[in-house]
């Protein structure tokens, strides 16, 4: 045992690239077999281009917007930094853009081939579209596994161990702030161009879902890659990355001189990609309702991981560690990483009764639609609020248990092996989009009913995935802020004590510094939050203008004589989301250096800030994912013949509600996940700048 600990000692880095790079692998071996099904006929895959075009085309133009504000953060933390960390924020931010581009392009190459085997089996539809969004999965946790472990390697061998890791932290802010852009860029061009769509489209026209009389059908279909594929890839890339780095951040500053506390993140993290690989596995042999099917691909990975956990964690602390002066055994390291497998099945659980039409609160919201607007927007904001509770309750017991097992290491060792599940979870995320562009080429295409009807079935579930996949992401990200948060306070000690001064900063509620760090950072998720909901809003007015006035100037367009033009759509939410994004995404950097050049607040204002951030963040991202998943699948409920169906008025108040809901769930509450992390980070990285 003790050659096996020491080999995996010098060698878990490179088997975590080992691993990595047969995630990346076998996802390649996944768009083979996608790209090689039959793709439908000629006006299917006509439909396709125009949205792949679309989706590229405002993709581009994110990267070139993108790329300027990078560079000047870049050169910023070349001459006031340090160069390692400069080059780690480029190299997070290429990986984290990459990881969204390459998301999308599979997305919207499976749409076309799910409608095909839509026409064939509900089962062929949802293996195909489920591959789809695994290759999305694999890519995000090998390219940020491969990323970390690549560049410290090599940052090991030129600036030494602890020069490393810290340089890491610069990687962590490059893909958190391309991140948030992705986002909130993605987030307002989709529901900009869904609520405008539904707004004209299904209340003032009576249009079916995905009409193609309606002028913004395509733009709707654009959003939902650029928005749910390329910015949730992006979005759990960086999640991904943080926690493996602020993992190896808590174990250098806290286990000085212990390099299997920094190997072990890796080697989670490797192991996972494995049991990821054996949940794409499973779904693609096992038979039943697609829901129970993509849930037992879930428990596949997460049992897969937890029986490998255990050798891994012993071969690598056999006599265990030694924490605040208490011992800890391996078997208490190996069960504070159980812990985050929990965690992952506790939330995937919790928001799917909350957002599943099989459950009371999405039933009670369609219900309510029965007696108008206003009664459905009132039960969905108090199922969002209802959705805070449980899960906010078991990330104190997770904090607590994982604690008590191995102190704030042991919280950092939950957290990654929480997101070491990001591979199979991303695949469900994944699913939801395809789906509903599936179902969208289904009815543009003219295809049978029954074709619609399977895609339909798939839509559903795929609404529960994404919104499971976003309360996972936010339940994790709550964590890795926290852990964030402990390494801030470390590395401003080492900073103080470097500097040959005491450490005096007390972060106690009772210092009224704290109190105002924490006023300020309750402040930002609400800031952050309207600024985005305003920018839906202004882009979805637009589109609803243009459509009216496509409809008002070519009657014929009612009638199938004339062709709506889409690109118009298209083009008026590219400019409106590009503008709209870039102040919402630089206010956490904007907070944070105001609070720390202001001298009379300083580090301990900035402390309380984070923490502020941290809670507050939490419960509103959690609200409004719900919320707004409940609000979306309400109104399936009622769509699907319940309570009236179709064109009742119980249904013009579910779209309402599904209106509101839109930037809720996919713009506002989801970018709210990443915006916490870049507070954190960029707190870190300012110690020695300003303090």
């Amino acid at each position: 045992m003790a050659f096996l600990a020491l080999n995996l000692l010098d060698s878990g880095v490179q088997l975590s690239m080992l691993c990595a790079s047969i995630g990346l692998i076998f996802a390649l071996v996944l768009i083979a077999i996608v790209a090689r099904s039959p793709a439908g006929n000629e006006r299917m895959r006509q439909i396709s281009g125009a949205v792949q075009e679309g989706a590229k085309a405002y993709l581009n133009r994110q990267v070139v917007t993108i790329s300027v504000i990078a560079l000047i953060i870049f050169i910023l933390l070349f001459f006031f930094k340090d160069h390692p960390t400069a080059i780690g924020f480029i190299v997070g931010a290429f990986c984290s853009l990459s990881a969204g581009f390459i998301g999308m392009r599979i997305a919207v190459i499976a749409n076309v081939r799910t409608t095909q085997a839509a026409s064939v089996s509900r089962t062929s539809a949802m293996r195909m579209a489920f591959n789809g969004g695994a290759v999305t999965g694999l890519l995000v946790v090998g390219l940020a596994l491969l990323s970390v472990s690549i560049f410290y390697t090599f940052a090991n061998k030129m600036v030494g161990p602890n020069m490393a890791v810290r340089s890491l932290v610069g990687l962590a802010l490059g893909a958190s702030l391309i991140s948030v852009f992705a986002r909130l860029g993605g987030g307002i061009y989709t529901k900009a161009a869904d609520v405008g769509a539904d707004l004209v489209g299904k209340i003032e026209q009576g249009f079916e879902e995905d009409d193609p009389r309606n002028p913004a059908t395509i733009a709707d279909n654009v959003g939902d890659n650029v928005g749910d594929c390329a910015g949730m890839a992006a979005d759990v890339f960086e999640t991904y990355a943080v926690s493996l780095i602020g993992a190896m951040l808590v174990g250098a500053l806290t286990l000085v001189g212990n390099q299997a506390a920094i190997v072990y993140p890796f080697v989670l993290g490797g192991i996972s990609v494995l049991g990821a690989i054996c949940g794409v596995l499973f779904v693609n042999v096992a038979n039943g309702k697609p829901a129970a099917v993509l849930m037992g691909g879930v428990l596949t990975s997460a049992v897969i991981s937890a029986i490998l956990f255990w050798p891994a964690t012993h071969y690598l602390f056999p006599t265990g560690l030694t924490i605040a002066g208490a011992t800890r055994t391996p078997t208490q390291l190996y069960l504070a990483s159980v812990i985050g497998l929990v965690m992952t099945a506790v939330v995937v659980a919790i928001t799917n009764y909350y957002t599943s039409m099989r459950y009371s609160p999405v039933q009670k919201i369609a219900r309510a639609s029965e007696t108008g607007h206003a009664t459905n927007i009132i039960a969905g904001l108090a199922v969002g609020q209802h959705a805070t509770a449980l899960p906010v309750g078991f990330i104190g017991i997770a904090i607590l248990l994982s604690f008590h097992f191995a102190g704030l290491y042991g919280i950092a060792i939950a957290v990654m092996s929480m997101l070491s599940m990001a591979g199979i979870i991303i695949s469900l995320d994944s699913f939801g989009p395809i789906t509903d562009n599936a179902g969208g080429i289904a009815v543009m295409s003219n295809l049978p009913k029954e074709v619609r009807a399977v895609t339909d079935q798939l839509d559903a579930v795929g609404n529960t995935m994404k919104a499971v996949t976003k309360g996972y992401a936010i339940a994790s990200a709550g964590l890795a802020a926290l852990v964030l948060f402990g390494s801030y306070v470390e590395e401003l000690k080492a900073h103080v004590t470097r500097n040959g001064e005491p450490f005096v900063f007390q972060f106690s509620l009772t210092e009224p510094k704290v109190i105002i760090g924490l006023f300020l950072g309750g402040l930002l998720p609400f800031i952050f939050t309207a600024f985005s909901m305003d920018a839906v809003g202004k882009a979805a007015g637009a589109v609803v203008r243009e459509v009216r006035r496509q409809l008002k100037a070519k009657p014929g367009i009612l009638t199938g004589q004339d062709i709506p033009e889409y690109g118009t759509c298209v083009d008026i939410v590219t400019k409106a989301a590009l503008r709209e994004m870039i102040v919402p995404a630089l206010l956490p950097l904007i907070f944070v250096v105001a609070v720390a050049m202001i001298k009379p607040l300083g580090p301990v204002v900035l402390g309380g800030l984070l923490v502020g951030t941290i809670v507050t963040g939490l419960f509103v991202a959690i609200a409004m994912t719900s919320g707004g998943g409940a609000w979306d699948n309400a109104k399936k409920f009622i769509e699907e013949g319940n309570l009236g169906g179709k064109g009742s008025f119980a249904h013009a108040a579910s779209v309402t509600g599904d209106t509101v809901g839109d930037p809720y769930k996919d713009t506002a509450g989801p970018a709210i996940n990443p915006m916490i992390k870049v507070v954190n980070i960029v707190a870190i990285l300012i110690i020695p700048i300003f303090f």
